[in-house]
């Protein structure tokens, strides 16, 4: 029997509308389920756990989502934002147990900002309500408009009670460092600080690379910091370079790592001796030839 993916293409499929009392419904037993498993009679390694020993277990999930969606693996996907969600009742009915805050706070908090950074649906008066003190114009008809508007009412919020030494400290830490490096360059590019073009950033890798073979080639472990810096310089310049290009990098080197697992196995498949036995050379043919069939597969 076919499931529903299997037999109807997304792209056929009809939307479906959420029904919220289902959603809140099955939220509040998701919600009870997590405090039961959390109970003194409840589950032993449940009860054990932290906000550090469940911090590793959130990372991972939030990559098998990312997987999900690379594969358009649209049950999956629910699946995994269940998981997903999971991480985040964990976490609150640990800061419940502890006397900090509940699920309920959780939503209060991001009720609160999803309609103080949206006044152009909510209107002024409820975005104000709900803790805006940004002077935005509501009136918006494109996507850049909600974006500007976005980040004002985000600095406010930010500023409110913070002092703010850079424009850079509103861009957060906690990210991947891909991730963190592109936005860097795009709050510093608001500034004018910026290249104009992809095409200025091709002699700055160059630049960035020629500085990194001149500190790794006497291949010297007291100058393992500088190359570790180059070598950052030169991530941080192909990171902008992506920006420039409208390619998130760590996207891009997620679909490296896919094609890049895809050829491997075809060199396995394809070698009647273990890869170990082979020459650099029969490698290489290996890796060409498979190469070519994923470029044939495509249609390229």
């Amino acid at each position: 029997m076919e499931s529903p993916a299997e037999s109807t293409p997304s792209a056929e499929r009809a939307p479906v509308t959420t029904d919220p009392e289902r959603a809140a419904k099955l939220f509040a037993q998701s919600a009870s389920i997590m405090a039961r498993l959390r109970a003194p009679d409840g589950c032993p390694w449940d009860r054990e756990q932290n906000f550090d020993s469940v911090r590793k277990h959130t990372l991972e999930e939030v990559y098998e989502v990312f997987d999900a969606i690379d594969r358009r693996d649209f049950p999956h996907l629910a699946e995994e934002l269940g998981d997903l969600l999971l991480q985040v009742l964990f976490y609150a009915e640990m800061a419940a147990n502890e006397g900090q805050f509940t699920i309920g706070d959780v939503l209060d908090e991001l009720n609160h900002k999803l309609i103080r950074r949206h006044p152009h649906v909510f209107g002024e008066e409820a975005s104000k309500a709900a803790g805006n003190r940004a002077s935005v114009d509501a009136d918006v008809n494109s996507a850049s408009d909600v974006l500007r508007n976005w980040d004002e009412i985000k600095r406010a919020e930010k500023g409110h009670g913070a002092v703010q030494t850079s424009r850079l400290d509103s861009v957060q830490r906690a990210m991947p460092a891909l991730a963190e490096a592109a936005k860097l360059g795009s709050k510093a590019s608001k500034a004018g600080f910026d290249w104009k073009s992809w095409r200025e950033l091709l002699p700055k890798v160059e630049e960035e690379t020629n500085e990194l073979i001149a500190e790794a080639e006497p291949d010297d472990p007291a100058r393992q910091p500088a190359v570790e810096a180059e070598l950052g310089d030169l991530l941080f310049t192909v990171v902008n370079l992506g920006r420039h290009l409208h390619v998130d990098a760590e996207q891009a080197l997620r679909g490296c790592n896919r094609r890049f697992r895809e050829r491997f196995r075809a060199m396995e498949q394809s070698s009647a001796r273990p890869l170990e036995e082979l020459s650099a050379d029969e490698l290489e043919a290996l890796w060409v030839e498979a190469k070519k069939k994923r470029a044939a597969a495509e249609g390229r």
